[in-house]
């Protein structure tokens, strides 16, 4: 290969990477923080934590949550909870919403390269996502984008409906339950029902 042509290529490669590290710091300026992927620890505990709920709903004779009502990940980042979800519970509806464009592609290339035809990740604003359809939210977000949900989790979620917080509470909500995970920060995950 002449180096001219290698030259060039390797010119529209560093640009092509400026460009996704641009969007990505632009994005994550906007929000408020950057994207995040969740670790496996934490990701293993929510797996088990939505085990025991749908466990106890199966005891209660209701139907599970994730069969009827999806299962939505506000602030889906990469897509590494909702892929693990999929492989753990292969009949749970899982849509990931995200608005950062890089982690989003990210996301559906990963979810192309699975077999997972019940999960759908959406680019959009996780504050104007009709959460009326919840089963459960999950987020992994900052405090101030909890405070910013909080109003509207408590106004369009169904009775019933579940919320798994990854890292900070929701302000003004009595979590059901709380479980530390044995990862190297000790993670939190805050688990809500609403009345």
């Amino acid at each position: 290969m002449p180096a001219s042509v290698y030259t060039i290529l390797t010119a529209i490669f560093l640009l092509l990477l400026l460009l996704v590290v641009v969007a990505i710091v632009y994005r994550s300026w906007r929000n408020g923080i950057s994207p995040m992927p969740t670790s496996a620890p934490v990701r293993q505990a929510v797996i088990t934590e939505m085990k025991q709920l749908e466990r106890a709903a199966a005891l209660a004779g209701e139907a599970p949550m994730a069969t009827v009502n999806p299962i939505i990940e506000a602030g889906a980042g990469w897509g590494t909870l909702a892929l693990a979800l999929a492989k753990a519970y292969p009949h749970w509806r899982i849509i990931g919403v995200e608005n950062s464009l890089i982690p989003w592609l990210f996301s559906r290339l990963s979810l192309r390269w699975s077999a997972y035809s019940q999960v759908q990740f959406l680019r959009g604003d996780l504050y104007a996502f009709p959460y009326e359809t919840a089963g459960t939210v999950i987020c992994y977000l900052y405090p101030g984008a909890m405070r910013r949900l909080d109003p509207l989790l408590r106004e369009k979620l169904l009775p019933g409906a579940r919320v798994i917080s990854i890292c900070f509470a929701l302000p003004g909500w009595q979590p059901r339950k709380i479980v530390t995970c044995r990862d190297l920060y000790r993670t939190k995950i805050y688990i809500y029902e609403k009345d």
